[in-house]
């Protein structure tokens, strides 16, 4: 739902019209706002089977902070087990990539030489610039939750950056209103096509940067990345682009972090980015990837 046909039957923070509510809701966020990613870990035994505690603090700190880590004694390869997480945390609708596996779930690692994923950055050990999850996807599709479990972490680097995508939105529209409107174009940014030998295999996608969903949650929709990628060609929406990179290279809410073996983190497709790395031959890097149309704690 664009954000100027959000509804206004109920307080609303993200109607650019109601700056009561975007002023009290503005002031718990940034009140309650993590530090560092302390704030965020969860330590379970099983994140396939979930104690009650386990599955309330994860919850409890994905609806305060839009993402949750969790911390387990290192195990086995097992892509089964993002699905029996999510589905835990409410995350059943998966959506699989054409480069998942046969169960939806994409083992994340190096595959240069191995198919038509070694063309993609997620499957290299480059620098991922930031974004949110499915960018590209049409609104039926739209990435709500995803779950990154870290079976090996690479021998050097690989290390994330987290920002919840609220907190880039106050930090925009404190800057300028305008650039939350702007960004909020149904023609904002425009993925091109994607083709292959057999001609289109996805089509292109234009949508905006922030939209609100049926129940009032923000969704956001951003890739920093300047290839393949088209953004409205006005004033308005290049001066929003600028003041948004700007927000992501100061925010002082953005979280640094590694995930090591055990480890997992679950959002509500938070923007994330991803430092480059060096593995081990012996033990190449793998993180498992789930990414799901509901979002924690509601499906």
């Amino acid at each position: 739902m664009r954000l100027d046909a959000a509804p206004r039957t109920r307080a609303n923070p993200f109607d650019l019209a109601d700056e009561r509510s975007y002023r009290a809701w503005r002031e718990a966020r940034l009140a309650d706002a993590p530090r560092s990613l302390d704030a965020l870990v969860v330590a379970v035994r099983d994140p396939a089977a979930l104690t009650g505690a386990e599955r309330s603090a994860l919850l409890e700190r994905a609806a305060r902070f839009n993402m949750a880590i969790y911390r387990t004694a290192p195990g086995l390869p097992d892509p089964a087990l993002p699905r029996a997480l999510g589905r835990q945390l409410g995350l059943v609708r998966l959506d699989a990539n054409w480069l998942a596996d046969e169960e939806g779930i994409s083992p994340i690692t190096v595959r240069a030489g191995a198919g038509p994923a070694g063309a993609y950055i997620p499957y290299t050990d480059r620098a991922i610039q930031w974004h949110t999850d499915g960018y590209y996807h049409p609104d039926e599709r739209r990435i709500r939750g995803m779950i990154l479990h870290c079976v090996r972490p690479a021998a050097h680097g690989g290390a994330n950056r987290l920002l919840d995508p609220e907190l880039a939105y106050i930090a925009l529209r404190d800057l300028d209103a305008a650039h939350v409107r702007a960004l909020g174009a149904p023609d904002a940014m425009t993925i091109p096509a994607r083709t292959d030998e057999e001609g289109v295999a996805r089509p292109e996608q234009s949508g905006p940067v922030f939209s609100v969903d049926a129940n009032g949650h923000l969704h956001m929709r951003y890739t920093a990345r300047t290839r393949s990628i088209a953004w409205k060609n006005d004033a308005a929406t290049q001066a929003a682009v600028a003041a948004l990179r700007g927000v992501l290279a100061t925010s002082p809410f953005v979280l640094r972090g590694r995930l090591e073996a055990g480890m997992g983190l679950v959002c509500n497709n938070v923007l994330h980015d991803r430092e480059a790395f060096a593995d081990d031959a012996r033990r190449p890097r793998l993180l498992y990837r789930a990414r799901f149309l509901d979002r924690l704690g509601e499906g």
